[in-house]
């Protein structure tokens, strides 16, 4: 559930908002995982859900105060991993010769 989430409030956060979007934005995700974990962010209050009237009604989502503050932790993450993915895979390749 947790590599859904995040992969989510990262498109969120990259403004992709409607649910047809976000899963073609997000490789591998099903529509009802996606429906699951979109409901599971609407209850931890991470995003907001909004119908749009129209020619065509449709929903869009989007992040919270709190849910940007979880993107921009994610960010951070990534960020870092990227930085020291060299010294982890260095340090595992080091511990398998042992």
């Amino acid at each position: 559930g947790c590599k859904w989430s995040a992969a989510i409030v990262g498109a969120l956060q990259r403004g992709v908002r409607r649910p047809g979007p976000l899963e073609r934005y997000i490789p591998g995700i099903s529509s009802k995982v996606l429906t699951e974990r979109l409901r599971k962010l609407l209850d931890y209050g991470l995003i907001t859900r909004e119908e749009r009237a129209g020619a065509v009604r449709h929903v869009e989502y989007q992040l919270t105060p709190t849910g940007e503050k979880l993107a921009g932790i994610i960010e951070q993450l990534h960020a870092l991993q990227a930085e020291h993915s060299g010294i982890l895979t260095n340090s595992a390749k080091h511990e398998g010769a042992s």
